[in-house]
């Protein structure tokens, strides 16, 4: 059956299309130094948001008009896949990411689980043939079940752990199978609710030898695709171990993981650390560890992961210059980790809200290049740090002097009026960039 019945395959017409199925800013094919929109931006479906998700929330039941309401767990989880391959081909996304209880619910025991999982992903693999659509990455939901009320890697109980870890390789297996391009650790309940009961160390313990196991497996069964990490702070637990960017790359540090792991940003986690995405996209690119991004975005008045598809240009642009800095992602894409809002129920509203999020991506990439090609910003903060260049400045930077001599001479300095940072005229440039493309 056809589930997006009103929606043709959606093309590029331009910024002053009337037409609301089709993309204004967002043209797979035009080439922007030297990639196309589409290498720049790999394009992912999530599989939870898009399909999965009913709506519901704490004040209400689920509002979605969905063909697959009231189905058979199974026959609703084939026609979910159904639907999602389709809106794939309509939209031009390539690719999409699950994690494992998205494509088959969860049953009594975890042998049943993964035959009806392997019956699903059977479906998937040969949807995936016939359609040349590809898995960006798949990940466990090891924070839905009960069970993992206390954590799943963390937990204070061996036996959780250990489900964890079983749940964690047949996810693996999947994403093998399906030749996925990475694989997400996203610990929903790895941190804790207070100290009282709490042994912070040994759960970390915990964490990382978990993480060093996926690592030791992956190569054991010859898995290409790059493992991530993707950041956190806060809910469903109160303090989430993998923080934020800064946070995360500690512990792999501290842990001898890093060069295992690349980090999966979301720009909503972002908002909830109290950062900007542009701040977690910089610190990673720093370390050489921008791998994959989870696009969508939070409302600043709202102290909870809102998961809005992403509207705003002025963020998606300075997101865009990261990316261009970047070389764009080798290992990982932009997954839409969004859902449409609770009065937006019919599958309609699913294809306006990607094409949204599409075309502010390819309106902030188109401005971004601008912005990296003209060097302003590059130019100024050079000048910035000049004084580094020769002098007293150049034997800092290259940490040729000492506490004895700086003192010798501070001791001779005149005091003199500093630069501006002139943050009001760099902000004003910013915009100039926006209204003039």
């Amino acid at each position: 059956m056809e589930y997006f019945k009103n929606v043709d395959k959606v093309s590029y017409k331009g910024k002053d299309s009337k037409e609301s199925f089709s993309f204004k800013q967002y043209n797979a094919s035009e080439v922007i130094s030297g990639k196309t929109m589409e290498e720049w931006m790999p394009f992912a479906m999530s599989w939870w948001h898009t399909l999965a998700a009913g709506s519901a929330d704490p004040f209400g039941a689920a509002a979605a008009t969905r063909p697959w309401n009231g189905k058979e767990a199974l026959e609703a989880s084939k026609m979910r896949l159904e639907a999602g391959f389709e809106l794939m081909q309509k939209l031009g996304i390539n690719y999409f990411c699950f994690h494992d209880r998205d494509l088959a619910p969860e049953y009594k025991t975890l042998k049943e689980t993964n035959e009806k999982l392997d019956m699903i992903v059977d479906f998937v693999q040969d949807s995936m043939s016939k359609t040349g659509k590809k898995l960006l990455w798949a990940t466990s939901s090891l924070f839905t079940n009960p069970r993992y009320m206390h954590g799943a890697a963390t937990s204070p109980y061996a036996d959780v752990f250990a489900v964890a870890a079983a749940q964690t390789k047949k996810t693996m297996d999947i994403a093998k199978k399906l030749d996925a391009k990475g694989y997400v650790f996203w610990g929903g309940r790895e941190g804790y609710e207070t100290l009282l009961n709490t042994n912070m160390k040994r759960e970390l313990d915990h964490l990382a030898y978990f993480l060093s196991m996926a690592v030791e497996y992956k190569e054991k069964i010859g898995f290409k695709g790059q493992l991530f990490i993707e950041p956190k702070p806060k809910e469903p637990t109160k303090h989430q171990y993998d923080f934020d960017a800064a946070t995360t790359l500690e512990f792999l540090y501290h842990y001898n993981l890093d060069k295992y792991f690349e980090l999966n940003l979301e720009v909503n986690h972002a908002t909830l650390a109290g950062h900007t995405m542009q701040h977690e996209m910089q610190v990673a690119r720093n370390h050489g560890k921008l791998g994959s991004v989870d696009i969508n975005y939070g409302d600043t008045f709202l102290g909870w992961d809102t998961d809005m598809f992403l509207t705003n240009v002025y963020d998606a642009v300075l997101m865009m210059v990261e990316i261009i800095r970047n070389g764009g992602l080798k290992n990982g894409g932009f997954n839409f980790d969004a859902k449409v809002r609770r009065p937006s129920h019919t599958m309609d509203d699913l294809v306006y809200a990607y094409i949204a999020g599409m075309d502010t991506l390819a309106w902030g990439l188109r401005i971004a290049d601008k912005i990296v090609k003209d060097g302003y910003f590059d130019k100024f903060i050079e000048e910035r740090y000049s004084s580094y260049n020769s002098g007293i400045g150049a034997k800092i930077e290259s940490k040729s002097t000492s506490l004895e001599e700086l003192y010798d001479y501070a001791m001779n300095l005149e005091e003199k009026e500093l630069p501006s940072g002139n943050q009001e005229l760099l902000e004003a440039k910013l915009n100039q960039f926006i209204y003039n493309l």
